[in-house]
């Protein structure tokens, strides 16, 4: 009876003691005012789906225009910016209410959209009137379109605001805007079929990826701030040969090194960014579509649209350390401001796979869990993470 007695009594305490050392470690309080979102963008279902990342859980879905593609946020403001394709618009969320707020008209085809760092203007690459729609955010007015090249894919806007960097698919160039005249002021003709662009911290360079040609262009940027002797013009420095079908690059926060994500060689190359130098290139999973870094440069995620799975890249170490599995083509990747929670879009299945990375334990070796999986609309394709302290006497 004592045995009987003792085992009642055991049992629960080593499930307490079980659950406090397997359970997954929860966001800090940083009080009721507190806000993290994640905006995924689905483009056939002319949506966005809200996603509490301080519960994970769907928290809104919203109806935006038709088949949104690309989707920003303000980094001064409580805004969110989602480009609609279909109905060559972009639509504004309050992201305090999560509620539309206004709708903005660009031009024909819009896919991406980029916002300054001082939150006052965004840039959307119209691939099919072939320019640049700028707009004043404040007013959520559109100031200019800036002729640019054939086919615009993406405009992206340097950190110091004064350079507009544009892929242009369709003639093989690239347009260098000036964001204060709002004049091209350079068209440079690169590698075939450019397409994602990455900016480096100081502005003085761009990388652009040439899906077409196996190359990625490195491009020097116009410093009228620079001395006399330090002063750079607009050109091509040179072409990267990487892999076959490079898509897209991943840039460390610190600038000194670029990953690029070669689709149809199922690799990834590693490129030295002062000397334009691929340093190496590593087999990373089948069609390798994005990747993003760690604010630490760390560590590399990349998602890997042809085998269902994440690849963790050890930058230090030089080489893969974990393979994850996650949903049906796996695209679009984001991290939580605390790094912890890795965000998978999953196109064919129309989730987002998280992914928590936690500290190893003996009885618990794995650096990696999947945490849950959220479905969202049909075909997810661009996602955004903001957080914020909301106003007094706002809810979501």
């Amino acid at each position: 009876m004592r045995k009987l007695l003792f085992i009642a009594v055991l049992i629960p305490i080593l499930g307490g003691v079980a659950w406090w050392y397997f359970r997954e470690q929860s966001l800090p309080d940083y009080g009721p005012a507190y806000r993290e979102f994640a905006y995924v963008t689905n483009g056939k279902s002319n949506t966005v789906s809200v996603i509490d990342l301080r519960t994970f859980a769907l928290a809104k879905t919203i109806r935006v225009g038709s088949e949104p593609t690309g989707v920003a946020a303000n980094s001064r403001k409580n805004e969110i910016y989602v480009v609609n394709t279909g109905s060559s618009n972009v639509s504004v969320i309050d992201a305090e209410s999560n509620t539309i707020v206004g709708a903005i008209g660009v031009q024909g085809k819009p896919y991406f959209i980029d916002v300054a760092q001082d939150g006052k203007r965004a840039y959307v690459a119209n691939s099919g009137s072939s320019n640049v729609s700028v707009i004043d955010l404040d007013r959520r007015f559109v100031v200019g379109n800036v002729r640019v090249g054939g086919a615009p894919g993406l405009a992206r806007v340097s950190p110091d605001g004064e350079t507009v960097v544009v892929s242009n698919r369709g003639d093989n160039t690239v347009s260098l805007i000036d964001a204060k005249s709002l004049r091209v002021r350079a068209t440079l003709p690169v590698c075939q079929q450019p397409e994602d662009i990455a900016i480096l911290p100081d502005s003085g360079k761009a990388f652009v990826s040439c899906s077409g040609s196996s190359q990625v262009a490195s491009i020097a940027l116009k410093n009228d701030a620079a001395t006399t002797a330090n002063r750079k013009d607009d050109r091509v420095l040179a072409l990267l040969d990487v892999g076959r079908t490079p898509v897209s690059l991943a840039l460390k926060p610190d600038g000194g090194e670029m990953v690029v994500c070669n689709f149809d060689s199922d690799s990834i190359s590693m490129i030295e960014t002062g000397n334009d130098e691929v340093g190496s290139s590593q087999e990373i999973g089948q069609h390798p579509s994005h990747g993003v870094v760690t604010l630490d440069n760390s560590r590399l995620y990349v998602s890997n649209f042809g085998s269902n799975s994440v690849a963790v890249y050890d930058i230090d170490m030089g080489r893969r350390i974990a393979t994850l599995t996650v949903g049906s083509r796996p695209d679009a990747l984001a991290l939580t401001p605390d790094q912890n929670y890795l965000l998978v879009l999953d196109t064919q299945s129309g989730d987002v796979t998280v992914i928590q990375k936690r500290r190893p334990r003996k009885l618990e070796p794995t650096e990696y869990s999947l945490l849950t999986l959220i479905p969202v609309g049909v075909q997810p394709n661009a996602i955004v993470v903001k957080a914020f302290m909301a106003s007094t006497g706002k809810k979501n």
